[in-house]
């Protein structure tokens, strides 16, 4: 196995997970729709077989992310109202514009128990995907209210307190509790080498269905750091915070590629 088929190997993407990047990168500015034939052929190039795309795309239909939609091409599917706002919630963090400004003030959530293993590991999960840390059963902090935590638990049918505070101390220290900022860090370190690596090894003039894959990996494991990193302001990171040079050189590779990722998307399309 060659050098880059063995980092690509590192970072290959379940069905999914390339689905939501499909439609978030691409098919969410293109009318958030595509024939299931579309589908299949779009990720092809990341040897997921179409067996896998339809599963995946049946449990996104089910957990209410996609709806069917009738195509000129055939059947297919569309992002749904609550898909569109984790599409755009993902992007804003993704492709983060600008330098978020924090006025000091934490967004703080009381949750109501809940008894059920499954439902709280899922609101576990959806909670830290959105910057959410636990203190507690219970307490959740974050640097900023998100937009999807009312969509969120009124879906999950969970009432929560919310407060927006003021800490009387450090906050570096409420950060250090809340967040493994070492572990963190040391993704970073470890996404960033792998990516030089995947990025480095693509020919000039390669087939615009290879860099959609390589792109694809890229922004894949970019991703990842949405469920682990919840973007908190400077001022409370570490110096030489290595989130910012992994950010650099994810967002000079990912424009670099995106012409010719977007032109392998808008042929299969058709």
């Amino acid at each position: 196995m060659s050098r880059v088929a063995k980092t690509a190997k590192l970072v290959l993407v379940n069905a999914r997970a390339a689905l939501f990047d499909l439609y978030g990168d691409h098919l969410r500015s293109r009318g958030g729709k595509a024939s299931v034939a579309a589908l299949v052929r779009l990720l092809a190039p990341l040897e997921i077989a179409a067996p896998a795309v339809r599963t995946a795309v049946s449990r996104m239909v089910r957990q209410g992310w996609l709806d069917r939609a009738r195509m000129p091409q055939g059947p297919g599917y569309v992002v749904t109202p609550k898909c569109v706002r984790r599409l755009d919630e993902a992007a804003l963090r993704i492709y983060r514009a600008g330098t978020i400004k924090w006025h000091g003030r934490w967004h703080l959530i009381v949750l109501e128990p809940v008894r059920e293993r499954a439902r709280r590991e899922r609101l576990r999960a959806d909670l830290a995907f959105l910057g959410y840390a636990q203190l507690s059963e219970t307490t959740w902090v974050g640097p900023r209210p998100s937009p999807e935590l009312d969509p969120l638990l009124a879906h999950e049918g969970i009432r929560a307190d919310r407060f927006e505070a003021v800490l009387d101390g450090d906050p570096r220290e409420l950060v250090a509790r809340a967040w493994d900022l070492e572990a963190i860090g040391r993704a970073y370190e470890q996404w960033l080498t792998d990516a030089q690596e995947l990025v480095g090894g693509l020919p000039d003039g390669a087939p615009d269905a290879q860099v959609f894959a390589i792109r694809s990996r890229l922004l894949h494991g970019w991703r990842n750091f949405l469920f682990r990193d919840p973007g908190l302001p400077p001022e409370l990171l570490p110096p030489g915070w290595p989130g910012e040079k992994a950010r650099a050189f994810f967002e000079q590779k990912a424009a670099r590629l995106m012409p010719s990722a977007a032109a392998f998307v808008d042929k299969e399309l058709l």
